[in-house]
């Protein structure tokens, strides 16, 4: 289930073609290139724009060519216009609760004329514009606002889009209402391809029906001196707890959580022993509703000094009974408590 929607713009959420294409063609005209058809353009075109020029004008510098193209471009003919479904899909997204960016390389005066002119300015958390190559930027808009990357889709309609959510980890999903024609885009291989938005939201609406209980793992973690390892987080209102996260398709549990606990503190863990199974369903302490089995270990710290990521806002180390003491979250200080009463902190 996508919780984060990164969607370019061009070709993805407004149809532009026309006037692109248009503006492609007075500039291409400057240089006594010829002007190129619909299919010709969706076929040759490509991100970084940079590189396009560079094979179609070489030596021609950036700068001249965008002095050339932005009056072109306000100047052409061709309307632009929100694609359709387009509304409907941002609109169901703030109805589920989906976050919603954009990413994309348009200037940024443009898009901000456009964001404004259609009044979808209020549907987006946050927007980054005048990008050249998305790659350099994904890992920072994924960590400024926290999302986690197995929750993420960027949806674009190019071949660079593609390109970047690989960058970036998370899933790519191509539209085929835009730039790239079908059989460039097909040679990417998309994780998803869908003709439109609407066909997107309905495959979206298939996986939340047919969703099912998130196995996590999380780990009591314990130093030499019996203390355990509590950190706080805005996953579970600021709150105490524990390390631990999801477990990927063809990783067994351990294997999640040593890849977990490693990721979220850069420790080490060994003497991993299993303590119990919770069920933590649409539970009001975590940031949405979800229903988690919680795999809980208890593990020892077997190197390393703790470097807390993007998930994480401090840590501490100390005795379980004063643990108990924290703001925890239920599940964790469930946890601690079983521990204690099985004595796993004892021969940790």
């Amino acid at each position: 289930m996508f919780r984060n929607l990164i969607f370019d713009w061009s070709g993805t959420l407004v149809d532009d073609l026309g006037p692109v294409i248009e503006a492609t063609n007075s500039v291409l005209g400057r240089y006594r290139i010829d002007p190129l058809d619909r299919e010709g353009f969706r076929r040759c075109f490509r991100l970084p724009y940079r590189e396009f020029y560079a094979e179609l004008l070489p030596g021609v510098p950036l700068d001249e060519l965008e002095a050339h193209f932005r009056p072109a471009f306000d100047a052409a003919e061709s309307p632009v216009t929100v694609l359709p479904h387009a509304r409907e899909k941002l609109e169901w997204c703030a109805s589920l609760g989906i976050r919603t960016f954009v990413l994309t390389s348009m200037d940024t005066r443009a898009f901000e004329r456009q964001l404004r002119d259609f009044g979808m300015r209020d549907c987006f958390e946050a927007t980054y514009s005048g990008v050249l190559d998305k790659r350099e930027v994904i890992h920072r808009l994924l960590d400024i606002h926290a999302l986690d990357p197995q929750e993420t889709a960027f949806v674009g309609d190019m071949t660079h889009d593609v390109e970047t959510a690989r960058h970036g980890g998370v899933a790519s999903v191509a539209v085929l209402t835009g730039y790239n024609h079908p059989e460039i885009l097909a040679q990417v291989r998309p994780d998803i391809t869908v003709p439109d938005l609407a066909a997107l939201r309905a495959l979206i609406e298939r996986q939340h029906r047919a969703r099912r209980p998130l196995p996590t793992v999380g780990a009591l973690i314990h130093d030499d001196a019996g203390r355990v390892l509590m950190i706080r987080t805005h996953k579970w209102g600021h709150r105490w707890g524990i390390p631990g996260g999801k477990i990927r398709h063809g990783e067994s549990s351990v294997d999640a959580l040593r890849r977990e606990v490693a990721e979220e503190t850069a420790l080490a863990i060994d003497r991993i022993r299993f303590v119990m199974a919770q069920d933590c369903i649409a539970s009001p302490e975590f940031v949405r509703p979800e229903h988690f089995i919680l795999l809980n270990y208890s593990a020892r710290a077997a190197g390393g000094e703790v470097l807390l990521n993007h998930e994480a806002e401090e840590f501490r180390w100390l005795p379980p009974e004063e643990a108990l003491a924290l703001d925890l979250n239920q599940p964790t200080r469930t946890l601690i408590e079983e521990s204690m009463r099985q004595g796993v902190h004892a021969d940790a």
